[in-house]
């Protein structure tokens, strides 16, 4: 291996790193990553490969014809990140959030620090079937187990989107064994996944929850004192007293879990509360109302 001076060049650095997170958590990694993240041309981008297998990482990717594109070798060691699920969801966030000319800049300002908490353990290879069976279009045999069924229950999954809430990763995906789309978390599969070669029959215009937008107001705990109540409404830059929050209905219960609200039961103390949903009926999962308060409990 060649020796690399360090540090690397800024700009190169952002490159690598998704270069070595897209080819770890994806399983494929192609010029069109590079290409559309930052803004530059074919050439470049395959250069920037090139180089990262030459002077930083030789033997870490090898290139599959039938893919077309890198995938991680057998003996694959992350060298310019630390090989955590967190990295991709920091990239994902920063593709959403940000233009594609400064996608996965980290700017952090002078005598700041970002606080962060460990995430839940993902395994590499369970997260490629995932990505896997999303982008083929394809069904995954999965082994899962819950808080409520601790032993492992094997069902056929159609997955058609991974979601990020906090640093949890779930997919939403059609349980065959259960007959509904239902939320799993990605680190409660057991084993890796099998992807089947069944294209799926349910996907996002069958998954009626989904689809459902929903308006949540959320505003301050009228337990806290009224001045108690204007702090909280003005840390939200709250309107008349109440924010107003537009979410998927499969995806409420996790912005309510990320909010601290919880629906059936209050939290002792309204300090810790601080606020609440003003209008529980608008989540109209009318039946399965109490599959939706599961999915709130296990957010937290």
């Amino acid at each position: 291996m060649k020796k690399t001076e360090w540090p690397i060049r800024w700009d190169l650095l952002v490159r690598y790193r998704l270069i070595e997170a897209v080819a770890l958590w994806e399983g494929r990694l192609t010029t069109n990553h590079i290409c559309y993240s930052f803004g530059i041309g074919r050439q470049q981008a395959s250069k920037d490969i090139n180089t990262y297998l030459r002077e930083l990482a030789p033997g870490n990717l090898e290139y599959d014809r039938h893919l077309k594109g890198y995938v991680p070798a057998s003996n694959f060691k992350p060298v310019v990140t630390r090989g955590e699920i967190s990295e991709y969801q920091e990239l994902v966030a920063s593709q959403q959030q940000l233009s594609s000319v400064f996608a996965s800049l980290e700017v952090r300002l002078p005598g700041s620090h970002s606080v962060s908490s460990p995430g839940r353990v993902i395994d590499p290879a369970t997260m490629r079937a995932v990505v896997s069976a999303i982008r083929g279009g394809r069904q995954l045999r999965a082994s899962y187990v819950s808080l409520s069924r601790p032993e492992a229950a094997h069902s056929l999954l159609e997955p058609h989107t991974m979601v990020c809430a906090g640093n949890q990763w779930h997919v939403r995906a059609w349980c065959d064994a259960n007959r509904e789309f239902r939320d799993f978390a990605i680190s409660r599969l057991r084993s890796v996944p099998e992807l089947l070669r069944q294209k799926v029959r349910h996907g996002v215009p069958q998954d009626d929850d989904w689809n459902r937008k929903v308006t949540l107001e959320v505003a301050p705990d009228q337990r806290l004192s009224p001045p108690q109540q204007l702090i909280i409404a003005n840390d939200y830059n709250m309107q008349q007293g109440k924010l107003t929050v537009t979410s998927r209905a499969a995806l409420a219960p996790y912005v309510l879990a990320q909010l601290g609200i919880t629906i059936n039961t209050q939290h002792p103390d309204p300090l810790v509360q601080q606020l609440e949903l003003i209008n529980p009926d608008s989540l109209g999962f009318g039946s399965k109302r109490e599959q939706a308060l599961k999915t709130i409990a296990a957010c937290g």
